[in-house]
């Protein structure tokens, strides 16, 4: 599975931003997919989770403000980031984990996101 993630950049605190995850080379219907970011210097955290069955979760820094959503049919998850601030500045990961028992991790490429006060 190939996971391509755009639509980060640059944007004014309290602005907001949509990021895309595009996977090819398989179906992403059955599976969690998941957001990560990472700042510089930081290690990298989960942002927001959504099972195969559409159930999300989020990290407390984001509750209220970010929403995660899935096209199957697009084979595309989404990150609605709202009132974005500056600690929201990292880059952007979107993951799927496959398999049961020996597990892969698949990661898209990162997208920046810098937001300036």
């Amino acid at each position: 599975v190939q996971l391509q993630a755009s639509g980060g950049g640059l944007v004014q605190a309290g602005g907001y931003l949509r990021l895309s995850c595009a996977a090819s080379g398989g179906s992403i219907v059955n599976y969690a997919m998941n957001w990560y970011r990472q700042a510089p210097g930081k290690r990298r955290d989960l942002v927001a989770t959504i099972s195969s069955g559409g159930g999300t979760n989020y990290a407390d820094s984001v509750k209220g403000r970010f929403t995660i959503s899935r096209d199957n049919a697009q084979n595309t998850i989404y990150l609605q980031m709202n009132s974005l601030k500056p600690d929201d500045t990292a880059v952007y990961f979107c993951h799927t984990r496959r398999g049961a028992g020996f597990t892969v991790d698949y990661w898209g490429q990162g997208t920046q996101v810098t937001v300036s006060s």
